[in-house]
């Protein structure tokens, strides 16, 4: 399930989201649009429930402490879906700026809510990028990230 719902999700970003964010485009045309480009109505769904999780965040209030730097602790579930190497990636973003502590719950939950077992590291990019996007105030950070995601060498130091 997870390939085809972050497929999904990946090809909403590219060519709906990113391209138009002002507009919302219209659910029913776009669920037409989706299934004419080969996606199930089970996939669809899916991934409007991913976006509309993701949405939701926006609502949710701003996260205090941010300069008292919280250590994170990974739950046992979390550590058994996420591998060290991405979840050392997340550390990184936090480490150099580009997530708060907010911005780190938000791609933890959103990764979570892929409800697979297997999330490898490019996964945990385009969820990092599409958090980013979705919240105001964090065009630097997502320049960043968009950035650093279509560097050919990618490496990063944790």
């Amino acid at each position: 399930m997870k390939e085809n719902v972050l497929d999904l999700l990946m090809y909403l970003f590219e060519n709906y989201i990113y391209d138009e964010p002002e507009e919302e485009p219209d659910r029913d045309s776009l669920s037409e649009s989706l299934e004419e480009a080969g996606f199930s109505s089970a996939e669809i769904e899916r991934a409007f429930a991913w976006l509309d999780g993701l949405a939701e965040q926006r609502k949710l209030p701003e996260l205090g402490g941010h300069e008292q730097n919280p250590v994170r602790l990974f739950s046992a579930d979390e550590c058994r879906r996420l591998d060290v190497h991405a979840r050392g990636f997340i550390m990184y973003l936090e480490n150099v700026g580009v997530l708060d502590p907010a911005r780190r719950e938000m791609v933890i939950d959103r990764l979570s809510a892929l409800e697979t077992d297997d999330i490898d590291m490019e996964d945990v990019k385009w969820v990092v990028l599409m958090v980013l996007f979705n919240q105001p105030g964090q065009e630097a950070a997502y320049a960043w990230m968009e950035e650093m995601m279509f560097d050919e060498e990618g490496d990063f130091r944790h």
